[in-house]
């Protein structure tokens, strides 16, 4: 847990993912589109990889724990929360507050 959180507070928007998850390219190809320069965490390159999904897991309170998006230090949740602030237009602004993008 620790190491998740210390990433997280060190970037201001984090992606841990797996290399094969479609749904963590997804949300990382969002971010870029954004203009966002995210830190991706692929936990399935990480060897303490397992250590931290379990962790994330806790945190979300569901498996699959991946992707789980941090932006500002503050774990948004999973790719259907990331889509559902980008829909309603909120997503921006939130990436603008952490330091993400400038507008």
């Amino acid at each position: 847990m620790d190491r998740v959180t210390k990433l997280a507070s060190q970037h201001a928007v984090v992606i841990f993912g797996t290399s094969s998850c479609c749904m963590s390219h997804t949300v990382t190809r969002l971010f870029v589109d954004l203009g966002v320069n995210p830190t991706v965490c692929e936990l399935d390159n990480d060897l303490r990889g397992k250590e931290m999904e379990k962790a994330l897991g806790k945190l979300l309170g569901h498996n699959p724990a991946v992707p789980a998006i941090f932006i500002g230090g503050k774990l948004v949740g999973s790719t259907d929360k990331i889509m559902s602030l980008h829909l309603s237009r909120n997503l921006v602004p939130m990436l603008q507050n952490a330091g993400a993008i400038w507008v």
